[in-house]
């Protein structure tokens, strides 16, 4: 990461000059953003870092199933950017990407600074570009070779530092060779909501009793490797079964943690853009009654005490 990202995230825009935010407030101004149990990302200064965080070259699209049309693995965002028929410059996206935002947040206020970050579902490049940018190390694993090739591209071209590690394989065996983490940080597939490939070994592709038995070991692995007095944070949301009724995935997440002994310690409401929802909620509702679903749910764990994870965590700067 070049200087002049570094000022953007500290306080000045790409051309080095001072960003001037609108009246936050001193709670705002002393944490980033107030720490409320809502999380507003549609407000105009979280859009505002989140276009600096990419505007620096993050691209966590690059890797999902919008890169598998184009038939081929780039070796560089430039040549990325010109396959995908976009700008060169990563100004434009086709996919969205685990925000990087919230993804600064939970790291400045639940993980020590130069603290170890373990993702038992890493996914895109954007958990692990955010941690190395903000000196904390990370590692996280993927079932995906394409994904994981995707993001050593990404740490190749913005070198951030400390470099974050990423191993390709099944969280069931591969968190075994984990470090000891001072963080753990994920968002989970969510069930068969989507499908990511045609492994067996897939969360995706499995049926959802079989789904919640294995997630429920991942999530125990993961916390076998999280230090005493740690925090650990997973995102996630509810989604329908095929009758079309919720699966009530966020208990079943704080069953999860809670079975092995990580307490539930915080729990907060991302409020995400409409974006297509307005497609979608006058026939859904009339035909249903189905609100659109316009958030996510950011569950924050504590293994041990509390206050020593608080102390441990340092200031926030």
């Amino acid at each position: 990461m070049n200087n002049q990202t570094k000022l953007a995230l500290y306080g000045n825009d790409l051309f080095g000059d001072p960003i001037q935010p609108p009246n936050r407030g001193p709670v705002a101004e002393k944490f980033l953003f107030s720490p409320f149990t809502i999380l507003d990302a549609k407000q105009g200064e979280w859009q505002n870092r989140k276009r600096v965080w990419i505007d620096m070259g993050i691209a966590g699209e690059i890797g999902r199933c919008a890169d598998q049309a184009v038939g081929r693995l780039f070796t560089t965002l430039s040549e990325y950017d010109k396959g995908r028929g976009l700008t060169p410059g990563r100004k434009e996206t086709t996919t969205s990407i685990f925000d990087p935002v919230l993804c600064e947040l939970a790291y400045r206020w639940w993980c020590p600074e130069g603290g170890q970050i373990v993702d038992p579902f890493a996914g895109g490049s954007v958990r692990g570009i955010v941690a190395g940018a903000l000196g904390r190390h990370y590692w996280g694993c993927d079932l995906s070779r394409q994904q994981i090739d995707a993001n050593e591209i990404q740490a190749n071209e913005l070198a951030v530092q400390p470099r974050p590690v990423w191993i390709c394989g099944d969280s069931m065996t591969t968190l075994d060779d984990a470090p000891e983490a001072d963080f753990v940080f994920s968002c989970p597939p969510y069930g068969d909501l989507e499908k990511y490939s045609d492994d067996p070994a897939d969360l995706s592709n499995m049926e959802w009793h079989t789904f919640l038995a294995n997630y429920k070991r991942i999530i125990l692995r993961a916390i076998k490797k999280l230090k005493n007095d740690r925090f650990a944070c997973f995102v996630v949301g509810d989604f329908r079964d095929k009758k079309g009724f919720y699966r009530n995935f966020v208990s079943e997440t704080i069953a999860g943690f809670e079975a092995c002994g990580a307490r539930l310690y915080n729990e907060a409401i991302l409020a995400t853009s409409v974006g297509s929802a307005c497609m979608r909620v006058t026939k859904q509702f009339i035909a249903g009654r189905k609100l659109a679903k316009t958030h996510q749910n950011v569950l924050v764990f504590c293994k041990g005490d509390w206050r020593k994870a608080a102390s441990l965590c340092g200031v926030i700067e």
